[in-house]
């Protein structure tokens, strides 16, 4: 058995199914409410490469490097965006909670706060991760504040990381959830949901 399989996580409000190939139009349908692809300072697909990329998730998924979801949320039954598990480390333990996003009309809702907690809890309480991950462009503040919000802690940046999609030098915020931050992590996050965040 492998150490991070496709499975379903529900909770309050959302459901992570594993991605698939008939998630497209859905998918298509979300990434044009906000036009996120156009954002500079991350990498989402557009509606003409979501096809592409679901195939190149599902390829990753496939060699055991990645588990992709499709975000439901559960009031509606439509799908909202991705979520992954990535840089899949068995022997040690560890990934990284990545390659995320969701249509403009359920950001700076519960619904990320909902996703993060079902997919740090199957990873620390079902996987007995030792850490988890989380990268983000230097420039993507709306990130930043969300993950720092999740209560992970900033181990520092990789400064010239990676080439974006533009050819512009990406600086990498590298930060993480250890396994005995956990605990405090979780409670922080479903106080944040008890009180509506």
């Amino acid at each position: 058995m492998a150490w991070i399989e496709p499975l379903v996580l529900s909770g309050p409000g959302v459901s992570l199914l594993p991605l698939s190939i008939d998630h497209h139009d859905e998918l298509v349908t979300a990434v044009r409410d906000g036009e996120l692809w156009k954002l500079w300072y991350t990498s989402v697909p557009s509606p003409e490469t979501m096809r592409g990329e679901i195939e190149r998730r599902l390829e990753l998924q496939a060699r055991g490097a990645m588990l992709p979801f499709a975000v439901q949320a559960r009031s509606t039954g439509q799908i909202v965006g991705m979520t992954t598990y990535l840089n899949i480390d068995a022997p040690n333990r560890h990934l990284e909670i990545g390659a995320t996003w969701y249509r403009r009309s359920v950001q700076r809702t519960a619904l990320n706060t909902r996703c993060k907690l079902l997919l740090l809890a199957h990873a620390f309480e079902e996987r007995a991760a030792i850490a988890v991950d989380f990268r983000t462009h230097f420039f993507n503040q709306q990130s930043r504040r969300a993950i720092e919000r999740l209560g992970a802690r900033l181990d520092g940046v990789l400064r010239n990381h990676m080439i974006g999609t533009n050819g512009v030098l990406r600086d990498t915020c590298v930060y993480s959830i250890i396994a005995g931050e956990w605990p405090a992590v979780k409670l922080h996050l479903q106080a944040a949901l008890a009180r509506g965040a």
